[in-house]
């Protein structure tokens, strides 16, 4: 693979509905498309940080400015043998690894596309349809909560995952276990809560939830082991999560039992593979969240779900559950509850030139 030109758009869709967490709320989608062009071939990557500081201090322009300066230009002319070698190359540049994503993961696009193997197949998967779970953000009210889980639920979704923060917590999962009895059910606290709220976490335990993703910040390791310790229901990390190093560090301190793996944090398709086969190795079951990512994003997690490591529903969900429109053809779609990953060479979805341009803010050619 020869780096002839790269091409990148930021894209900025609507979303069907703002989307709230602990930390703050968004109500259009921005991702940076990412297009290599070999001359013979072009594969597609999406460096898809959220708006604002919401999930992590990455932003659509500090992933722009990463991009412009730092990455994409040693990238012109040069030739790599594999994606894995590009990825490589790529962990060893300055720059985030949200920005990061967006080229390695276009590598792995344009290698499958090369081999004439779908992406699933390249990253060691297999076809087998992917389990997909609801993820619902905070609402103003839990009347409002319920009719919205109400409302996806008719495409069959494998589990609801809501948010809480404090002060919204047992109440709100009680009212989900009312309504819907004994769905499948786990919590996301994005690093809301410590070690003070450990009755809160005590009261959870008797909800019969799959687990507490990542109920406090980040670096509290031995916080979140101590957690761990004095309640059932296992702890899922999150944010915690990297690098493979971070996943080691996590393990040693047991700090969790399950591990949430999600491209974009962690600097693409190479880092998952890594800490997936880490996880596997130590008996620690892994799941594939998103952001979410736009279209090109989340074919990427649908293809990475198909492992053998991943034992539990993606937060993979279909174009329509979050954005108004999307820039791949044709929309990814859940039929009872499952993703069935495409056949076709590479991503296995198209990229609309004219919904690029639609829904463009800033395009650039190196």
């Amino acid at each position: 693979m020869i780096v002839k030109r790269i091409e990148i758009t930021h894209v900025r869709v609507p979303l069907v509905e703002p989307f709230r967490i602990s930390s703050g709320a968004v109500s259009e989608k921005d991702g940076i498309v990412v297009r290599i062009d070999t001359g013979e071939m072009e594969g597609f990557g999406e460096s898809s940080p959220m708006s604002g500081t919401f999930y992590s201090c990455d932003t659509p322009e500090s992933c722009w400015q990463d991009l412009t300066a730092q990455l994409i230009p040693p990238l012109i002319g040069r030739h790599f043998n594999s994606a894995l070698e590009a990825a490589e190359s790529l962990a060893s540049m300055p720059g985030s690894n949200f920005a990061k994503a967006g080229l390695e993961t276009a590598f792995w696009d344009l290698e499958a596309r090369g081999r004439g193997k779908p992406l699933y197949e390249l990253l060691g998967g297999t076809d087998k349809p992917v389990e997909s779970g609801l993820a619902v953000g905070l609402y103003d009210d839990t009347a409002e909560l319920l009719r919205a889980i109400d409302r996806y639920l008719q495409d069959g979704y494998k589990r609801i995952k809501i948010k809480i923060t404090r002060g919204r917590d047992v109440e709100l999962v009680r009212a989900v276990r009312g309504a819907f009895g004994a769905i499948p059910l786990w919590v996301d606290a994005n690093g809301a809560y410590d070690l003070s709220d450990l009755e809160t976490f005590k009261a959870l335990d008797d909800f019969g939830l799959m687990m507490f993703e990542q109920p406090f910040a980040a670096g509290m390791l031995g916080d979140l082991a101590e957690l761990q310790r004095k309640v059932r229901t296992p702890v899922c990390l999150d944010e915690s999560l990297e690098t493979t190093s971070d996943v080691h560090r996590a393990n040693a301190f047991g700090s969790m039992k399950i591990a949430n793996i999600k491209i974009q944090r962690v600097g693409g398709l190479g880092p998952a593979l890594a800490m997936h086969d880490f996880c596997r190795g130590h008996g620690i079951p892994v799941w594939i969240g998103t952001m979410p990512e736009l279209g090109i994003g989340q074919a990427q997690g649908m293809a990475l779900g198909t492992l053998s490591g991943c034992a539990y529903p993606t937060d993979v969900e279909a174009s329509s559950r979050w954005f108004r429109d999307d820039i791949i053809e044709p929309l990814l779609e859940v039929k009872d509850g499952l993703l069935r990953p495409p056949c076709a060479p590479g991503l296995g979805f198209a990229v609309s030139r004219a919904k690029l341009e639609r829904y463009a803010v800033a395009s650039r050619q190196f």
